[in-house]
C-alpha cells in the first residue's frame, strides 16, 4: 500500500515539473523577439506604444519618437520584452510601391489628361505612422487623397503640350511634388515620406479622340487643298510657257520655212531662166510635153490647128505649111 502511495507521489512531481519546463519554455520564447533588416517594432502594452525598435534612424526621429516618453533602441537582432503582456506591431522600413489609379487632370491649356502613376514611399517615423494610420492599406489611401490634390495643382500650371512631350519638365513637376508631399506628411505628423513618383503612361479622355481624329483629318485637308491649288497654279504656269514656246517655235519655223521656200522658189526660177536662155526653144518644148502629159490621158483623141505648137513639133510642119487641121491618133502613153 505504501509502495502505491510512494509512486503516485513520484508521478505528480514528475507532472509538475514538466508541466513548469513548459511554461518556462513558453515563456521564454514569447519574451524575446527578432528585429530583421528592413523593418521597424512598435512593443504596445496594455494599449500604449512603450519601445521603438529600428534598424538605423535619423536624430529626427529619434527626438521626436523620446518626446513622447517612448524608450528608443536601434539595431537589429534578437530582442526583449515582457512575455504575456508586450505585443509586438511590425512595419516595413523599406521602399513601398504604390500604383494609383488613372487620375483625370486639367492642364494650364484647359486640356484634360488622364496620369497613370506610381509612388514609392516608405515609413520614417512608425510611431507617428501607428498614431495617424495604424496600418498599411490605411495609409495608401491617404497618399492617393494627398497625390490626387497636388496632382491637379501642379498639372494645372503647366500646357498640356508640355507634359507630353517636354521630358525635363515632367520630371521637375514629379520631382517637386514628392517634396511638396512629404513635407505635407511632415508637418501633420504622419511618419511618410514619399521618395519618388513616377508617370507610367499619360492618355487623354476617350471622347476626345474623335475631336482630335476630326481636327486633324480638317487640318490634311486643308494642306492637300494648298498643294492641290499650287499644283494647279504650278501646272497653269508650266502649260502657258509651254504653249508661248510652241507659238514661238512654230512661229520661227514658219519663218525659216517661208524663207528656205523663197530661196528655193527663186533659186529654181534662177535655174530655170539660166536652162532657158541656154537653148530656149529645147525648153519650149519640154514645157510642151509637160503641158501634153498632164492634160491628155492615156487614150484620148485630140484636134489640134497646124499652127499651134503641138503641130509644130509633134508633127514637123509650120504655120505656113500645115492644112487647116489634123486628127493626132490616140497616144498610149508616154
Amino acid at each position: 500500500m505504501s509502495e502505491k502511495i510512494t509512486v503516485s507521489k513520484g508521478s505528480r512531481r514528475l507532472v509538475v515539473i514538466a508541466a513548469l519546463v513548459v511554461i518556462a519554455w513558453i515563456a521564454s520564447s514569447n519574451a524575446f523577439f527578432t528585429l530583421s533588416e528592413g523593418e521597424s517594432v512598435l512593443v504596445q502594452r496594455f494599449g500604449r506604444i512603450e519601445a521603438v525598435y529600428m534598424r538605423e534612424a535619423s536624430d529626427t526621429v529619434r527626438r521626436q519618437i523620446e518626446g513622447q516618453g517612448v524608450s528608443f533602441h536601434t539595431g537589429t537582432g534578437l530582442k526583449m520584452k515582457i512575455p504575456f503582456i508586450d505585443s509586438v506591431i511590425r512595419y516595413p522600413s523599406k521602399l513601398i510601391l504604390y500604383d494609383s489609379p488613372p487620375t483625370e487632370v486639367l492642364t494650364l491649356d484647359r486640356h484634360r489628361l488622364y496620369f497613370d502613376n506610381t509612388a514609392q514611399w516608405r515609413i520614417e517615423n512608425p510611431l507617428l505612422f501607428y498614431e495617424a494610420h495604424n496600418n498599411i492599406e490605411s495609409a495608401k489611401r491617404r497618399i492617393d487623397d494627398v497625390l490626387y490634390s497636388e496632382m491637379r495643382i501642379s498639372v494645372g500650371r503647366l500646357n498640356s503640350y508640355v507634359l507630353i512631350s517636354d521630358r525635363e519638365a515632367s520630371n521637375k513637376m514629379l520631382l517637386d511634388m514628392a517634396e511638396a508631399i512629404s513635407a505635407s506628411f511632415a508637418q501633420r505628423g504622419e511618419g511618410i515620406s514619399v521618395a519618388d513618383i513616377r508617370i507610367k503612361r499619360t492618355d487623354l479622355p476617350s471622347e476626345t479622340y474623335s475631336n482630335i481624329y476630326n481636327r486633324m483629318n480638317t487640318e490634311r485637308q486643308s494642306i492637300a487643298a494648298l498643294y492641290r491649288s499650287q499644283g494647279d497654279e504650278i501646272l497653269y504656269r508650266i502649260t502657258s510657257e509651254t504653249d508661248r514656246e510652241v507659238i514661238t517655235i512654230t512661229s520661227e519655223a514658219n519663218r525659216r520655212a517661208e524663207e528656205v521656200r523663197g530661196m528655193a522658189d527663186g533659186e529654181a526660177a534662177r535655174v530655170y531662166n539660166e536652162a532657158y536662155s541656154r537653148d530656149p526653144e529645147f525648153f519650149e518644148f519640154y514645157n510642151l510635153l509637160e503641158t501634153y502629159r498632164q492634160t491628155v490621158g492615156d487614150r484620148a483623141t485630140m484636134v489640134i490647128p497646124l499652127d499651134s505648137p503641138f503641130a509644130k513639133y509633134l508633127l514637123g510642119v509650120t504655120a505656113e505649111e500645115a492644112p487647116a487641121a489634123v486628127v493626132v491618133p490616140p497616144i498610149l502613153g508616154e
